[in-house]
């Protein structure tokens, strides 16, 4: 941990310039620029609203959430899934982006002396400005449909924790995806799996038995109902004290994992690049 730190030390500004010029880069030629970023998701949701609200007639009538209070509530399927699918944009684009960010910066590690956690630090910055974009909408729709509460604070908790987490995740994923293109490969193709088996579509409260710690392991589904806790629930983040514990527990495997990894790998990514 002190390693990557140090490398971190004294690159403060550069970090957040190269995450500013990372979103540009990424959009670059193009009339609207980074708005682009905020377009895709927009459509995304636009075509789960039609999908799920005009298609499927069925979901287009109120829900009973149970989401572990004192009493259940109706809320209409869009709202649910409006809230749950912000924070999968950011979570999806860490993990299939962070896994190739090596490989697509390696300019700064074979010819220019850079820190290499920093690449991975300015490109997870990068991704995080899309996210911040993404939550004033949704904070706009919420006021208009749900209210405010103290309990919308909470996301002050949540995106730093979602941010550090897959930035550890990264620490792993982007140098065995530098070794190995099948590992980059493998990491796209089970997105779609990952989505449908995490609770952005659905309530991951809602199982019984065994499918409940299933979904409680998923630590994709700590952030979408964390994000609902602030947000539609109006729970304090410590309601269901086993998601929590569960979560701090990976959180610290995936960051021990990450700098184990990374300390293993850095030093023969400049040959393998």
């Amino acid at each position: 941990m002190f390693t990557i730190f140090n490398e971190h030390k004294g690159f403060g500004k550069q970090i957040f310039l190269l995450a500013k010029n990372e979103l540009i880069k990424t959009y670059k030629g193009a009339v609207i620029g980074p708005l682009w970023a905020v377009v895709k998701p927009a459509f995304t949701i636009f075509v789960y609203w039609f999908a799920f609200s005009c298609g499927i007639k069925e979901l287009k009538e109120l829900h009973i959430i149970n989401y572990g209070g004192p009493e259940p509530f109706t809320i209409d399927f869009f709202t649910f899934m409006f809230i749950g699918i912000i924070p999968w944009f950011f979570i999806q684009d860490s993990i299939t982006q962070g896994a190739k960010t090596l490989r697509m910066n390696r300019q700064f590690i074979t010819k220019v002396k850079f820190p290499v956690s920093t690449i991975l630090t300015y490109t997870s910055i990068s991704r995080f400005y899309v996210h911040l974009m993404l939550l004033v909408p949704m904070y706009i729709y919420v006021i208009f449909t749900i209210g405010i509460s103290w309990y919308n604070l909470q996301v002050f908790l949540y995106c730093p924790l979602m941010f550090m987490f897959f930035l550890a995740l990264s620490w792993s994923t982007a140098p065995m995806s530098a070794f190995s293109k099948d590992f980059e490969s493998l990491i796209v193709s089970i997105m779609s799996g990952i989505f449908w088996l995490s609770g952005i579509m659905y309530n991951s409260y809602s199982f019984k038995g065994i499918l409940k710690y299933f979904m409680l392991f998923n630590p994709i589904n700590f952030f979408v109902n964390g994000y609902r806790n602030c947000f539609l629930y109006k729970q304090p983040f410590f309601t269901n004290t086993e998601e929590l514990i569960i979560f701090v527990i990976e959180f610290a495997v995936i960051f021990a994992l990450g700098i184990f990894n990374y300390n293993r790998l850095r030093k023969k990514l400049p040959d393998v690049l």
